[in-house]
């Protein structure tokens, strides 16, 4: 099942992504998650979470691309598995809702920005329907190492 994310899911989320931000180069993100941050990103974007078996497994969330209003109709987004709930197509589902919701709030672009690490994540999203369109070598830094930046996207 995905539904929207409520502010009692936000310890949920945090033990999902916190782990990703400590030990992994999926997110380049180093500061891990409170449940105070999960609620205030819950208020100010829409997060999707899939809950496969009565316990949330992952979750999904857009915002803002860029600022500015020549911006409005983009936006980019994440998808948070954890480890045990990858390749069965919750991540298919997540992504199924979140273009949808964006679709239907008049969204026009969505924007991945994916280590190149993750070759999961990249395979995953041009299975999706995504197409690169970007490749910053050497932006992000995280465990004392440069990672490249690969951005990919697809018109809604």
């Amino acid at each position: 099942m995905i539904r929207p994310g409520r502010p009692e899911d936000a310890n949920a989320i945090a033990a999902i992504w916190n782990p990703l931000i400590r030990e992994t180069t999926v997110t380049f993100t180093t500061q891990e998650k409170t449940a105070g941050d999960i609620a205030d990103l819950l208020k100010r974007q829409p997060v999707f979470v899939a809950i496969p078996n009565d316990q949330i497994a992952g979750f999904a969330t857009y915002g803002p691309f860029r600022p500015g209003p020549g911006y409005a109709h983009t936006a980019e987004h994440s998808i948070y598995l954890a480890a045990h709930a990858r390749g069965n197509g919750l991540g298919r589902a997540l992504m199924v809702r979140l273009e949808t919701h964006a679709r239907d709030q008049g969204l026009h672009v969505m924007v991945a920005g994916l280590s190149g690490d993750n070759k999961g994540a990249i395979t995953f999203h041009t299975a999706m329907g995504y197409t690169e369109i970007g490749h910053l070598p050497r932006v992000g830094r995280k465990f004392d190492r440069w990672h490249d930046l690969v951005l990919m996207q697809k018109c809604l």
